[in-house]
């Protein structure tokens, strides 16, 4: 495990097979909260939904969506690190 402790989530894909993803990032934008998550190499944005309390994660089918939310994070963290 490395030194930083990430929060660590189970996801079950249409096949019903379970894999854990560690969060890499929760940001808001566009109004909307979204969840970037990793594992060995693969990464998966999707999108946190609220309802009745509880919280969901929803894949994002629309590429050009997924496409313009990740260049825009990506423009962010990078402005940050200036």
């Amino acid at each position: 495990m490395s030194s930083r402790e990430r929060d660590l989530i189970t996801i079950e894909d249409e096949k019903g097979i379970e894999k854990q993803y560690a969060v890499e990032a929760l940001f808001d934008m566009r109004n909307q909260t979204y969840a970037l998550l990793q594992s060995n190499g693969e990464a998966l944005l999707m999108r946190v939904e609220n309802e009745k309390g509880e919280q969901y994660l929803i894949g994002l089918t629309d590429s050009e969506e997924r496409d313009s939310i990740l260049d825009a994070y990506q423009i962010a963290v990078e402005a940050t690190a200036c």
